[in-house]
């Protein structure tokens, strides 16, 4: 028997993507069956094609990702939001989605289960941590167990040391490989704790 993991993100030019993908990869490698998951854009096509990378991603992932559904929150036993900072709070797009939970929420869906988050901003100080509690907050409403990666491993440090979860900063670039390792180290760590609470063997 296996965990089953949704991890849910909405991305405008691609960073949240990747550490989505390798949020993705850890929970698969500690053995876990993924659905990797985007949430609309609700964004007018003006405010897209402002940006060619936003355009451009949009374009990339409109047939290689499935949206998310609810069914993903219903079929999880844990979970993983991503989204990028806008000023220094959740997405419209991940928090539109969130919105519509309530009637499972009201079941007592979400409740128990392991849940993380990551994000990406701008500037290393520009929102991260902010945007990761805000992401927080939902989970204490869900009734979920927040599992964020403190200090518990070296990829923490290495990636800037964030113990909420992992956060990149857009200015760099894309996420390099360091980052990204902490992004597989945290979906490794969720599944780790999702067998746990399922009182499975645990590698």
């Amino acid at each position: 028997m296996s965990v089953k993991v949704a991890v849910i993100y909405y991305s405008a030019t691609g960073n949240v993507h990747q550490l989505a993908q390798a949020v993705a990869e850890g929970a698969e490698k500690a053995g876990a069956e993924v659905r990797l998951r985007r949430v609309p854009e609700l964004a007018p096509d003006a405010a897209i094609d402002s940006n060619p990378a936003w355009r451009a991603h949009v374009d990339a992932t409109a047939g290689t990702v499935e949206v998310a559904t609810l069914d993903d929150l219903e079929w999880a036993d844990a979970y993983a939001l991503g989204s990028p900072t806008r000023f220094g709070n959740v997405a419209a797009q991940l928090k539109q989605f969130i919105d519509t939970s309530g009637g499972l929420w009201n079941q007592g869906v979400m409740a128990d289960k392991p849940a993380t988050a990551f994000t990406s901003a701008y500037n290393t100080h520009g929102g991260n941590e902010s945007t990761l509690l805000a992401l927080y907050n939902t989970f204490h409403h869900w009734g979920s167990v927040i599992v964020s990666p403190g200090f518990t491993d070296q990829s923490v440090y290495a990636a800037g040391g964030n113990p909420y979860g992992t956060a990149h900063p857009g200015a760099n670039g894309e996420p390099d490989e360091k980052v990204l390792a902490a992004a597989r180290y945290q979906g490794e760590r969720l599944t780790k704790i999702a067998k746990r609470l399922k009182g499975l063997a645990v590698d």
